[in-house]
């Protein structure tokens, strides 16, 4: 088989429910990498919220801030921060119309400490049990450990903005920041149904996929993306082979080429295996 391009949304597609990487799909990465394969990690999050145990696989290269932030092997191919402008009228409207949200930086998320709180209640709940709680704790709670409050949040090097759950509709949102910022609904369940993100316009992951196949001299046709959410829409389309999980949007999954079974179902392995980019287990 030729070598393939592969490039993996993280939340709800490498990671389970839990925040936690099921061992099927570290192996499969680790297998198709042996085989010649190139595997990035192509995501919403910033490089900040990519903890060491959902890199231990190892990939080439990662995509993050939903494009505003490529490295392959060390590499920095691009980063486009927020301009300072935006950043202020993004902390005046949410801030006025008691939105919670965080900034995302390479160095850190920023927010305050109302934030923090909720993003805790978000991911722990009620959960009594200790080994769920143990899970959460790597998976999810590290959103919380890696919070700063207290800190001045009109920042120039903030990559993209998410924003939790509010009674705000997403479409009033959008129109406020018509032309200067892209919306989408939030990737991660657990803060709220009526999320979101906020992006610079006309970057997201496919236009980062298309400049990693540009440095590489790969063609489009050697591509494999997988995902879930609506900020994948772009990349499941632009790729030769766009795979969705079974409980991914219903966008995503109208659009895809492909269905494999949930994260938790062991669905990245399995379509790593029916893709012949490893061996049927």
């Amino acid at each position: 088989m030729k070598p393939k391009a592969v490039f993996l949304d993280i939340d709800g597609t490498y990671l389970n429910e839990r925040g936690l990487v099921p061992d099927s799909a570290a192996a499969a990465v680790r297998a198709a990498r042996s085989n010649g394969h190139q595997v990035f990690l192509c995501t919403g999050r910033a490089i900040a919220q990519i903890w060491d145990h959902i890199t231990e696989a190892g990939f080439d290269g990662v995509i993050a801030s939903s494009g505003a932030y490529v490295e392959y092997r060390g590499e920095i191919l691009f980063h486009r921060s927020l301009p300072r402008a935006v950043v202020e009228h993004v902390v005046a409207f949410l801030g006025d119309n008691g939105i919670d949200f965080f900034l995302e930086a390479n160095s850190g998320l920023y927010g305050t400490s109302g934030t923090r709180e909720r993003i805790m209640a978000a991911v722990y709940g009620d959960e009594a049990d200790p080994a769920v709680v143990a899970d959460l704790s790597v998976g999810f709670g590290q959103f919380v450990e890696r919070f700063v409050v207290d800190q001045d949040l009109l920042r120039d090097d903030i990559n993209k903005v998410s924003f939790l759950g509010s009674s705000m509709p997403i479409a009033r949102v959008r129109a406020e920041f018509a032309g200067e910022l892209d919306i989408v609904p939030g990737t991660v369940a657990k803060f709220g149904a009526n999320s979101g993100e906020m992006s610079l316009p006309g970057i997201h992951k496919a236009t980062a996929i298309a400049l990693v196949l540009a440095h590489l001299g790969i063609a489009r046709e050697d591509t494999i993306a997988f995902g879930d959410s609506t900020n994948d829409l772009e990349m499941i389309q632009f790729v030769a082979t766009g795979v969705a999980m079974a409980d991914a949007h219903p966008d995503v999954l109208a659009a895809s080429d492909r269905i494999t079974p949930s994260s938790a179902d062991d669905g990245l392995a399995l379509a790593f295996a029916e893709l012949g980019l490893i061996r049927q287990a």
